[in-house]
C-alpha cells in the first residue's frame, strides 16, 4: 500500500469514528476526535465538519459558526457543510444568513430534506410564503417514499388543484392513514378557501399523528380564520409546549391575538419578532396593521416605513401607508415606487400593491390621468387572479328574488329568534357603513365589532354545496325552513357572534355582503334592525374600484363588474323594501355629510335608541377599527370625499355605460 493510500485509509477510519461519535451525540468525544485529526492531517474538511458539527452540539454556537465559515470559505462545494452551518446560524437567531446558507446548500444538493424543512420554516419570517410552501414541498418529495403523493405535490406546486386533489384522494383510498397526503389534501382546501374541509382534514391529520407539528400549526391558521380563535390559540399553547420559542408559530399568534381584539399582546410579541427577525418586513407591516386598528397612525406609518427599508420592493407595505387614506406620499417615495415597477423581476403580488399605491399617491397630487393608469394596471393584474362571474351574481339575485316572496315573511311564518340584540349594517364596500358603525357604536348602549362572518358561514352551510359546479341548496332553502329550524339559526348566530359583544345591549354587524341575504337574516332573527348604507352610485364604484381588498369583493377589480353588482345590489334592496315594507332603514352617504345632525337622529330613532351627544362626536371614539376607514372616521364629519370620481369622467365611461339606468342627466 502506497503512503497516500495509507494516509487516505487513516484519515477516513478517524472520520467514521468521529461521525459515530456524533450520531450518539458523544459531542465531546467527536470534538477531540476532531482535533486530533487535524494535528495529523491540518486543513482536512471532513474533520473541520466533525468539529463544527460537536461545537453546535455542545452549544458552543459562536465557536461553531467559525468554524464552519471557514470551512464553506476552503471547500466551497460541501452541501452538507453550508446545511450545518445554516443549522447553526439559525440557532444563533441569524435568520437571514442561515437562508443563505440553506439556499447554497441545496444549489449544491437537491436532496438535502432538512435543508428544505428548515428553509418552509424560516422563509415565511422573511416574507417568502410561496417558497416557503415550495420548500416543503420538495422536503415531502424527499421523505416520502409514495410515487403517487409525490405526484400529487407536483401537482399541488404546479397550482393544479383539481389534479392533485384528485390524487390524494385516491392514494388514500389505499393509505388512509398516510398523514401527509391528509395535511396536502388540507393545504388544497386552504388555498381554495373552504376552510371548514380543511378544518376536519387536519383533526384527522392530529388524530392519527397528534406530533405533527406543521400540520398543528396549519390547523391554528385555519381555526383562526374560521373565528375560532380561541381555540386556534389553544393549538399554539401545545406548540409552544413541544417546540418552544419557533418563529412560524409565534408568527401565528400574534396573528390570533390580532383577531380576538388583543391588540396590545399582539403588538408586543411583534415587538419581541422584530427584534429577533429585524430585517423581516412582513413583522413591521403586521405590526402596523394592529397599530392603525388601535388609532395609533404615527406608531403605523413608522412600522410601515420601516418594512420598505428593510425590503424596498415590497408593495404590500406601500398599499398599507395608502390604504391608510389620510397618508401624503412624498415625492420621493412616489419615485421609489415606479423604479421598482419598472424592476422586471417584482413579484405579482408586489407589483399589484404597488400599482394601487401609485394610483393614491398621484391621484392626491391631483395627477388624475397618470393616477388612473396605475389604478387600472393595479386592477388588471389582480382580475387574472380572481374567480367572479357577473351572470352567476345576477342569476343568484333572480333566484333570491324569486324565492324570497312577500308571504314568506308574513307574521305567521316568522318563528325565528326573537331576540332584538343585532344592527346589521349592509351595502357596498366604501359607502359609508364604517362611519354609520361608528356613529352607532358611540352610543352607550351599543358594541361596535367588525364585519362578522357568521351569516356567510351560515350560508354556505345551508348551500351543502361541497363543489364550485355544483348547484347551492340556498337561497331556494330559506322557503324550507321551518319555525323551529329559524329559531335555532337565530340562536346559533347569537351564540357565535358573542364573543366579539362587549356588555351593551345591541351590537353591530357591518358584513357589507349580508344585504344578498336579508331574508335569511329576516327569517332567523324577526326583530334584527337591517341599515343599508347607500352611496351614490358612481362614487361607491369608483371606490371600490381603486380599494385592493384584503380578501373577497372578487367583482371589484373590472369597471364593467363594479357596475353591474351595483345594479344586482339595487335590484336586490328594491325587492326587500317590497316583500317586507319599513324593514329596511336606507342612509345614503352623501345626506349623511350634508344634513348631520338629522340623519344621526332617524338613525337611532330607526333604532329605538335615546339620542345622545357622543353619537355626532363620533370621532371621538376610540375603539379599535378594522377596515380602511379607520383614519377617516377618527375624523369629524368631511365633504371633500364627495364626486371625487369626477376627476376621473372620461376614463369611467365604461361604469357610466353600465350604471345609465340609474343615472340622472347631469352624469351625461
Amino acid at each position: 500500500m502506497s503512503q497516500h493510500d495509507k494516509r487516505t485509509k487513516e484519515i477516513r477510519i478517524a472520520v467514521q469514528h468521529a461521525h459515530e461519535m456524533l450520531m450518539h451525540n458523544a459531542f465531546e468525544p467527536a470534538l477531540e476526535q476532531g482535533q486530533e485529526i487535524l494535528k495529523v492531517f491540518p486543513s482536512e474538511p471532513n474533520a473541520l465538519f466533525i468539529i463544527g458539527c460537536a461545537l453546535r452540539g455542545l452549544g458552543r454556537l459562536d465557536e461553531a459558526k467559525t468554524s464552519l465559515q471557514a470551512l464553506v470559505e476552503q471547500t466551497q462545494k460541501f452541501s452538507l457543510a453550508y446545511q450545518e452551518l445554516a443549522f447553526t446560524l439559525h440557532e444563533l437567531k441569524q435568520t437571514k444568513p442561515a437562508i443563505v446558507a440553506l439556499q447554497k446548500a441545496v444549489a449544491l444538493d437537491e436532496k438535502l430534506p432538512q435543508s428544505w424543512l428548515l428553509l418552509s420554516k424560516l422563509l415565511p419570517v422573511a416574507g417568502d410564503s410561496n417558497g416557503a410552501a415550495e420548500a416543503h414541498k420538495k422536503y415531502l418529495r424527499l421523505s416520502t417514499k409514495s410515487p403517487q403523493l409525490d405526484l400529487a405535490l407536483e401537482a399541488f406546486m404546479a397550482g393544479k388543484l383539481p389534479l392533485c386533489e384528485s390524487i390524494c384522494r385516491a392514494h388514500l383510498k389505499t393509505q388512509p392513514k398516510d398523514v401527509n397526503a391528509i395535511r396536502l389534501l388540507a393545504e388544497v382546501a386552504i388555498k381554495l378557501g373552504i376552510f371548514t374541509d380543511a378544518e376536519h382534514l387536519l383533526e384527522r391529520c392530529l388524530a392519527l399523528a397528534p406530533d405533527y407539528h406543521l400540520a398543528r400549526l396549519n390547523y391554528a391558521h385555519v381555526l383562526n380564520k374560521r373565528e375560532k380563535s380561541q381555540r386556534a390559540l389553544e393549538q399554539i399553547n401545545l406548540l409552544e409546549q413541544a417546540q418552544p420559542g419557533a418563529a412560524p408559530q409565534r408568527i401565528e399568534k400574534a396573528a390570533i391575538l390580532v383577531r380576538l381584539g388583543q391588540f396590545s399582546a399582539a403588538i408586543e410579541l411583534y415587538d419581541d419578532l422584530i427584534t429577533q427577525f429585524p430585517e423581516q418586513a412582513g413583522l413591521y407591516t403586521s405590526r402596523g396593521h394592529a397599530l392603525k386598528t388601535i388609532g395609533r397612525y404615527g406608531a403605523a406609518v413608522a412600522s410601515y416605513r420601516q418594512a420598505i427599508s428593510s425590503l424596498p420592493g415590497y408593495g404590500e407595505a406601500y398599499w398599507s401607508l395608502a390604504n391608510l387614506k389620510t397618508y401624503a406620499f412624498e415625492y420621493s417615495e412616489i419615485q421609489a415606487m415606479k423604479h421598482q415597477l419598472a424592476d422586471s423581476a417584482l413579484a405579482s403580488a408586489d407589483r399589484i400593491n404597488l400599482c394601487f399605491a401609485l394610483g393614491k399617491a398621484l391621484e392626491d397630487r391631483e395627477e388624475f390621468a397618470q393616477a388612473f393608469r396605475f389604478y387600472k394596471q393595479g386592477n388588471d393584474l389582480k382580475l387574472k387572479t380572481e374567480r367572479y362571474d357577473a351572470n352567476e351574481t345576477s342569476a343568484l339575485v333572480d333566484r333570491t328574488i324569486g324565492v324570497c316572496e312577500q308571504g314568506l315573511f308574513a307574521q305567521k311564518n316568522n318563528r325565528g329568534c326573537n331576540k332584538a340584540d343585532v344592527i346589521f349594517i349592509v351595502g357596498l364596500p366604501r359607502s359609508g357603513s364604517t362611519l354609520l358603525e361608528q356613529i352607532l357604536a358611540s352610543h352607550s348602549m351599543v358594541d361596535g365589532t367588525k364585519e362578522l362572518p357568521e351569516i356567510i358561514a351560515m350560508v354556505r352551510k345551508l348551500g351543502a354545496r361541497s363543489k364550485r359546479e355544483q348547484r347551492s341548496k340556498y337561497p331556494e332553502i330559506i322557503a324550507d325552513l321551518t319555525g323551529e329550524h329559524c329559531k335555532a339559526l337565530g340562536e346559533e348566530y347569537l351564540r357565535k357572534t358573542q364573543l366579539h359583544r362587549g356588555t351593551a345591549s345591541f351590537f353591530i354587524d357591518k358584513m357589507p355582503n349580508n344585504f344578498a341575504h336579508i331574508g335569511l337574516i329576516k327569517r332567523i332573527l324577526p326583530q334584527a334592525k337591517i341599515i343599508d348604507a347607500r352611496r351614490d352610485p358612481m362614487s361607491t364604484c369608483f371606490s371600490c374600484f381603486k380599494q385592493l381588498f384584503s380578501a373577497g369583493q372578487a367583482f371589484s377589480y373590472s369597471l364593467e363588474d363594479i357596475g353591474r353588482y351595483y345594479l344586482d345590489y339595487i335590484r336586490l334592496m328594491e325587492h326587500w323594501h317590497k316583500v317586507m315594507p319599513g324593514e329596511v332603514l336606507t342612509v345614503n352617504y352623501e345626506a349623511v355629510v350634508n344634513d348631520f345632525e338629522r340623519q344621526v337622529r332617524q338613525i337611532l330613532a330607526y333604532c329605538g335608541l335615546p339620542f345622545e351627544q357622543s353619537c355626532l362626536e363620533f370621532y371621538n371614539n376610540k375603539r379599535a377599527v378594522n377596515t380602511a376607514s379607520s383614519e377617516q372616521v377618527r375624523l369629524p364629519i368631511y365633504q371633500s370625499s364627495l364626486n371625487v370620481w369626477s376627476n376621473f369622467d372620461d376614463e369611467l365611461a365604461p361604469l357610466k355605460n353600465v350604471l345609465k339606468p340609474l343615472l340622472n342627466n347631469n352624469y351625461n
